[in-house]
């Protein structure tokens, strides 16, 4: 299918990928047709390995290989300057491209009976909540996509870390599950801080990863509150929680997250659609802890929430 032009969305341990033949500039552009999703917007390029990877970029700097040795396979995307070979399409017209070498088994293996690169962004409309399961690629897009790979629940559970090495200094683009920390160590060297030369990246739009319902973040038991406060004015709440303990409210939806940051994100897409589906007025989400491993989670909502009215407004 791949090699015909065709759409497949394959599992990575991050989420749902929806893939096409990166050197097929018509099935790339079926991505964004069934997306929505801008032409200016890039998307990663997904290979079997680091030696893959020279086919895409024309320069790998010392610091890309550490990384690639360190992380690769893994939820690490690596930013370098582009090669023929990588498309306006897939490079949104810049003159860099994105690289990932996936470690789920099945993404390993589609790859590697491929032969080439797939271009593939995450399996869901443009801006709404990201796939962790096969189930939620069917539901958001039915025929429109030629074969659906199931490969179980995404491990991890949010995107990949994105990291910029094609100014000479690593920028950090996109939080994920490998830190920033993780980065610096295995490079040696502090990242360098983002500036408005850096280049666009997959996932970094303001408002992004966004439910259709309404969606705004309260501190602790400000989350409870607010949705006290919408029930007397006739609307309904549906509240993402880092508490168990459900309050006695008549009508209100209560998804408890996993306290640890790792549980959190694995669980918290599936969660977010759960929510959105229970057709209330409003998602309500408990503000995670700020601290350095809650990073990428916390980079998620507040995109998620960014299009959203305030709690005022709604």
């Amino acid at each position: 299918m791949l090699r015909a032009g065709g759409l497949v969305a394959f599992p990575t341990e991050t989420v749902y990928g929806l893939g096409a033949d990166a050197s097929n500039p018509e099935a790339v552009r079926k991505i964004f047709e069934v997306k929505g999703r801008p032409a200016t917007h890039p998307v990663i390029v997904h290979v079997a390995d680091a030696v893959q990877a020279a086919t895409w970029a024309r320069e790998i700097p010392e610091a890309a290989r550490r990384l690639a040795q360190r992380f690769w396979p893994g939820p690490l995307t690596i930013i370098l300057k582009r090669a023929a070979a990588a498309g306006d399409l897939v490079t949104g017209g810049q003159d860099t491209v994105a690289l990932r070498a996936p470690s789920h088994p099945v993404a390993q293996q589609l790859l590697a009976r491929f032969g080439g690169g797939i271009a593939a962004p995450s399996a869901n409309r443009h801006g709404r909540v990201s796939a962790t399961t096969a189930e939620h690629v069917r539901r958001e897009f039915g025929a429109a996509v030629d074969c659906v790979l199931d490969g179980g629940e995404a491990r991890i559970g949010i995107e990949s870390t994105i990291v910029d090495l094609s100014g000479g200094q690593a920028v950090l683009l996109r939080p994920g599950w490998i830190t920033g920390g993780q980065i610096e160590a295995a490079l040696g060297t502090p990242l360098a801080a983002r500036d408005t030369d850096a280049p666009r990246a997959p996932g970094t739009l303001a408002a992004h990863y966004a439910p259709q319902t309404p969606l705004v973040l309260a501190e602790g038991d400000l989350a409870l509150e607010l949705a006290v406060s919408l029930k007397r004015q006739g609307k309904r709440a549906a509240v993402l929680a880092l508490s168990t303990r459900q309050p006695p409210l008549e009508g209100l939806v209560w998804v408890a997250a996993p306290p640890d940051a790792d549980g959190y994100a694995h669980a918290l897409y599936a969660s977010l659609r759960r929510l959105d589906e229970a057709g209330c007025d409003v998602i309500i989400v408990e503000r995670p802890p700020q601290s350095p491993e809650w990073a990428a989670i916390n980079d998620r909502l507040a995109r998620a929430a960014a299009g959203s009215p305030a709690p005022d407004e709604i």
